[in-house]
């Protein structure tokens, strides 16, 4: 069926939807000022740099980037040996939403593992950690992991600890898929140096667009044996973008005064409020309280249906009738309240 939703409503379907935030704007309007050398040799990346040297210590290196997709693929192909593979979940943006870019782009094979409950368990990981020297099979070289996961839930510093520690025993690089980090640190409550620093993380991407910014990520490389290749890669994968300031002015601008943190907080609050909201309406079905800015529901399709008429979100599980409803940034209790009150009325009619 053609479904319109009402434009006028807030969209759940995802983070990504929202706009960006007035501090961002501020801040690209300021870069827009004068002449600055291209290609990152200006003023802005400089001082990202010197951001990400003070957040995550002096042997980190930031490579600015147009998108995650980008960012990932860049990453893991300038750690991978042409003959290595990545262990990663099922349900991983790397072997799902970013289609077949990691094998065409990036050249190297993901050796997929079962998630429970969106996370990458040792378990798990040895039906795949094996076979490091069979000429005949793509020998693992790192693993990676997403946090936020894909299913709204969030690793603690000891389970990225674990997972660090068991990459190291087998030789493997952990690369961590950070598109929604800032709404991990602020679930765990912790700092994005206490994520990275103290678990062990070699490399990962700093999500922005889904928290504020127009658009653009970045790869922090934490180990320096991560480094070789990666500034030939971003260029040869169509990463590297002339006007850089651009985009350095973005992550400056979540990076300073806590802004990304601020908003990620936000953001998770209003899917708690969600939550608490929806929990007890009969005909939604809700298991867990959000661990981030996602809120997962079993819902009729019927309700589904006449929901989709006015908002946006997204059906992550047909099968169940499961259902992701995803707050922003720019999510406000009106918001929460319109949502619930209309969800009230489609499950009545």
């Amino acid at each position: 069926m053609n479904i319109h939703h009402d434009q006028s409503a807030k969209s759940f379907a995802s983070d990504n939807y929202a706009g960006v935030h007035p501090k961002v704007m501020e801040a690209i309007e300021r870069a827009n000022n004068g002449h600055q050398r291209a290609y990152g040799n200006d003023s802005y990346t400089e001082y990202l740099s010197f951001l990400v040297k003070k957040i995550f210590g002096e042997k980190a290196e930031v490579f600015v980037m147009f998108n995650g997709t980008g960012a990932n693929i860049t990453a893991l192909s300038s750690i991978l040996k042409k003959y290595q593979s990545v262990i990663a979940l099922d349900t991983s943006h790397i072997n799902t939403d970013e289609g077949n870019g990691p094998e065409r782009v990036g050249g190297f094979k993901i050796l997929p593992i079962k998630n429970v409950d969106g996370k990458v368990t040792i378990e798990n990981l040895r039906t795949q950690a094996w076979g490091f020297d069979d000429v005949h099979r793509a020998q693992p070289g790192a693993i990676s992991i997403t946090q936020c996961s894909e299913l709204g839930t969030v690793y603690t510093l000891r389970e990225i600890k674990e997972i660090s520690n068991f990459a190291k025993e087998n030789n493997l690089y952990l690369h961590l898929d950070g598109a929604r980090i800032f709404n991990a640190c602020a679930s765990l409550g912790v700092s994005l140096s206490e994520l990275i620093n103290d678990t062990g993380v070699d490399i990962f991407t700093l999500g922005g667009t889904k928290n504020g910014i127009m658009g653009g990520e970045a790869i922090i490389v934490v180990n320096p044996e991560c480094l070789p290749g990666i500034n030939e890669l971003r260029k040869s994968n169509m990463q590297l973008s002339s006007k850089m300031r651009f985009i350095s002015a973005q992550l400056i601008a979540l990076l300073e005064n806590n802004l990304g943190m601020t908003n990620a907080k936000h953001a998770n609050a209003m899917a708690n409020e969600l939550y608490l909201r929806a929990k007890d309406i009969p005909g939604v079905e809700i298991n867990a309280a959000p661990q981030a800015n996602s809120v997962f529901a079993v819902i009729e399709v019927r309700v589904r249906e006449e929901l989709l008429r006015k908002y946006n979100f997204y059906t992550w599980d047909e099968s169940r009738n499961l259902v992701r409803w995803m707050t922003s940034w720019d999510t406000e209790i009106t918001d929460i309240e319109e949502f619930v009150t209309y969800l009230k009325s489609c499950i009545t009619i």
